[in-house]
């Protein structure tokens, strides 16, 4: 996790969180393993590393490098997931990992056997409710003007989720603009 976190500390963006600016994938790689834990505190440790490295170096692929629409997003997020597992691969065959975490990592990075495999869909329901938790605010905010897009966003992301992972939503403390949205995201 250090080695990781050596690296998402390289990020040129920043984000500031109570007064102080730091690295985005850095602060987004921490509250990955800090919702992580309090979803599913008797994560494995590839799991663990999964969560650590969800967003590993992903400055490096910029969004606008690809067309700005549906087909574009999908591709620039399938670059991503390869990115970052072969970057996980690499640093943690440096830090003595053998064949079989490296693989258990690149998979649950890549979302296989998601809906199939436990810690695939723990994985996915904790960057969902990350994304809920700390993102969708400002998306909203970006995006105000934009409902049906916002409702088709929270309805696409529910359904990546599990039973355990709604319930961990709706659990969670919303804004009354997020509150809304969800509401009418699950109404229809």
């Amino acid at each position: 996790m250090e080695a990781f976190d050596k690296v998402n500390s390289q990020d040129p963006f920043m984000e500031l969180v109570n007064g102080e600016e730091m690295p985005k994938e850095l602060l987004y790689s921490q509250r990955m393993t800090e919702m992580l834990l309090e979803f599913y505190p008797t994560a494995s440790e590839t799991l663990q590393l999964a969560a650590r490295c969800q967003h590993i170096r992903r400055w490096a692929i910029p969004r606008d490098d690809y067309p700005m629409d549906r087909k574009g997003y999908l591709e620039w997020r399938t670059a991503l997931k390869k990115f970052h597992g072969k970057l996980a691969a690499e640093i943690m065959a440096e830090n003595g990992y053998g064949e079989e975490a490296i693989s258990k990592v690149d998979d649950l990075l890549n979302k296989r056997r998601l809906k199939t495999d436990p810690e695939v869909q723990a994985l996915e329901d904790v960057v969902c409710l990350v994304f809920l938790k700390y993102y969708f605010d400002p998306f909203i905010a970006k995006h105000k003007e934009e409902e049906t897009k916002l409702i088709d966003i929270v309805q696409k992301t529910w359904r990546k989720m599990s039973p355990k992972g709604h319930d961990a939503a709706l659990a969670m403390s919303h804004s009354t603009a997020a509150l809304a949205i969800v509401q009418k995201a699950l109404q229809d």
